[in-house]
């Protein structure tokens, strides 16, 4: 079965980061938690501290087949400004593996100039920065082994759509109806 990297920047979206992978855990995909830190303690936009299961240089990428960035505007410029995530986002990218984004964050991929040609979305106000993009402002949008979502209130959708992805329709059926999503 898959398994996810979920990457924690300081001032990231706490719902964003925390619906993915709770819905994720749920369906039984192992997913970590990473701080792009020195130290595992995050601090989100709102102030909550998330300690991270892992710190970045602990990580054996090789293990792993997303990655998975949470949006919030200062979130996302911390993962971009983050010169060895983006180092393996490259490498995930060239191999196929499944990156995933939501709100502000599809604009690290856009930025990297790794959406030309696809459709994506992400927070409006963002679509300029995902250069070379049909941005669609549908609520989460796949397009080969791109993932995006728009925001906070799609997080559940992302969450689904990366189940049904990595596992099964089926299973994120299941999730839904236990979660009493729609």
């Amino acid at each position: 079965m898959a398994k996810v990297l979920a990457f924690l920047a300081d001032g990231l979206e706490d719902v964003e980061a925390l619906a993915v992978i709770d819905l994720l855990r749920r369906a039984r995909v192992e997913t970590t938690t990473v701080s792009i830190k020195d130290d595992n303690l995050v601090t989100t936009s709102h102030g909550v501290m998330l300690h991270a299961d892992k710190k970045f240089d602990e990580i054996n990428f090789d293990e792993y087949d997303v990655l998975f960035l949470p949006g919030g505007g200062v979130g996302t410029e911390n993962l971009f400004n983050c010169e060895k995530l983006k180092e393996k986002i490259l490498e995930f990218d060239k191999a196929g593996k499944t990156l995933a984004a939501i709100c502000a964050a599809p604009s690290v991929f856009g930025r990297m100039g790794l959406l030309k040609g696809k459709k994506a979305t992400c927070y409006p106000g963002f679509e300029e920065q995902l250069l070379g993009a049909t941005p669609t402002g549908e609520r989460v949008v796949t397009d080969g082994n791109y993932i995006t979502s728009k925001g906070m209130g799609t997080a559940i959708d992302l969450g689904l759509e990366l189940i049904k992805v990595l596992v099964s329709e089926e299973k994120s059926e299941e999730i839904a109806k236990q979660v009493q999503y729609k």
